[in-house]
């Protein structure tokens, strides 16, 4: 049997076999991509999910949202070390890092192209006056804490498709950041095939390639599984690994309270949280629904249920999910041994593709689902889902977008103004002027910076302290 037919007995009982229709104009490399993909396709699933793409109705969102009320098990003001809790927190986070018992994930499977940067994200140049690119920025917060902590700090580091290759030759252009060459481990989420909305027909990108994206973050467990990573974890000792995502450069990587605060409770997993600046922000929110922590997105909140306050004028529902977590290693565990664990969800977009005829299409409407997962839907099967209140101003601060809110001019300003307090604790003066970048390598917080700052200290123009 040829290896066409072979195919063609996956595809028909789906009614896919179009995606075979220009094989004989494909050259022997071309055709052995095309196999591989559809052999690595769950077409009973897609199927499945196409059926059911128009099941989730706005009703159903807004009947979830009315039972939304403030998460039960909260923090406040994480950053303040101000209660015996918080102080016992930090304590804690310091022994398990110092155990050797804490791992780092950081979510990059994202490309710059919202922001006009045709390379992985992860490249961006972010740092005020150096130009420091995210990856570094991160990763040598992990090197930083890994050496006040005496043991190794793993990183592991999930890309996709898109980004794979270059992440990969950036961290070794970079000598991994300082960073032990064993103690990173790359992985990449996986990917899902895109089809046509009105008839379930599997999309063509080229006559020899199928039309995909990554499986969205929620391609974490799976990667983590197949690639080995989970096994890693387990044979190094990690218990907890702090999850965060490549586009935000004031990320507390391995924030020892955080670390510490979850393992105190016993959670499962636990999220950072900040104030919504408004109820329209597009944020997810989280909240507890029927006594269940969970995060509902902002397109699911309709606009009188997120408007609705409390007793104190403030919004009932201001909890935003910030993507920065720590889950315990034993939870990814018992995730990955049901493949069920978490949902697919759907997405309407404009995917190009060839049409009947074979010739390039770019639509100008959505035309196409596409499915992915969401890591936070793990929230509701935790026993413990711990979240913990901290300061946007000092750890939320994305890039996402080239100009507006979320973009690099406004991480540029954070980050400048994050580093102007800790020199200003510090008992330094700081010119009103002043430009300033710290090296994770020279301070990861105020307390560091404190001890190589001199009291009076002046700083004016461009500053850059570092190693």
């Amino acid at each position: 049997m040829s290896d066409r037919e072979q195919l063609l007995q996956i595809l028909r009982p789906y009614g896919q076999e179009h995606v075979l229709n220009y094989w004989d104009e494909l050259d022997e490399p071309v055709r052995s991509s095309l196999a591989e993909q559809v052999r690595s396709i769950d077409f009973a699933r897609i199927k499945q999910l196409y059926e059911s793409a128009g099941s989730h109705t706005d009703a159903d969102a807004s009947d979830r949202a009315s039972r939304a009320v403030p998460p039960a098990e909260l923090v406040e003001d994480a950053l303040s070390h101000s209660t015996d809790e918080l102080r016992r927190a930090k304590q804690r986070g310091i022994e398990l890092l110092a155990a050797g018992n804490v791992g780092a994930i950081v979510v990059a499977g994202g490309q710059g192209t919202r922001l006009g940067f045709d390379h992985p994200k992860g490249m961006f140049p972010i740092g005020p006056v150096k130009g420091t690119m995210l990856f570094r920025i991160l990763a040598q917060q992990l090197l930083a804490r890994a050496r006040e902590a005496g043991k190794p700090i793993p990183y592991y580091v999930m890309t996709s498709d898109a980004t794979a290759d270059e992440t990969i030759a950036c961290f070794e252009a970079e000598d991994f950041f300082g960073l032990p060459r064993e103690d990173v481990f790359f992985f990449r989420q996986g990917n899902m095939p895109a089809v046509d909305d009105s008839t379930g027909k599997i999309l063509l990108a080229e006559k020899g390639r199928i039309a995909t994206s990554p499986d969205g973050h929620g391609g974490l467990l799976n990667g983590l599984q197949t690639s080995g990573a989970l096994a890693d974890m387990r044979e190094r000792g990690i218990e907890f690994l702090h999850y965060h995502q490549v586009d935000n450069p004031t990320a507390i990587v391995c924030d020892p309270v955080f670390v510490g605060l979850h393992a105190l409770r016993k959670s499962d997993v636990s999220t950072k949280v900040v104030a919504k600046v408004e109820p329209a922000e597009k944020m997810g929110v989280v909240c507890d629904v029927d006594g269940s922590t969970q995060i509902i997105e902002y397109s699911d909140m309709p606009d009188d249920i997120a408007s609705k306050t409390d007793d104190a004028g403030e919004l009932l529902l201001r909890w935003g999910n910030t993507a920065i977590h720590v889950f315990s290693r034993a939870f990814f565990e018992r995730l990955c041994s049901d493949d069920s664990s978490l949902a697919f969800h759907v997405a309407h977009k404009k995917v190009p593709h060839l049409n009947d005829a074979g010739e390039p299409v770019s639509p100008d409407s959505p035309n196409a689902y596409k499915f992915e997962k969401f890591i936070f839907d793990s929230l509701p099967k935790a026993e413990t889902a711990l979240v913990v209140e901290t300061d946007r101003t000092k750890e939320f601060n994305p890039v996402k977008n080239a100009e507006g809110s979320d973009s690099p001019a406004t991480a540029r300003a954070a980050l400048v103004e994050l580093y102007r307090n800790w020199l200003e604790a510090a008992g330094a003066e700081v010119a009103d002027d002043a430009v300033i970048e710290i090296s994770p390598l020279f301070a990861v917080d105020s307390e560091q910076l404190t001890t190589k700052i001199k009291p009076g200290q002046t700083f004016s123009g461009e500053v850059f302290l570092g190693p």
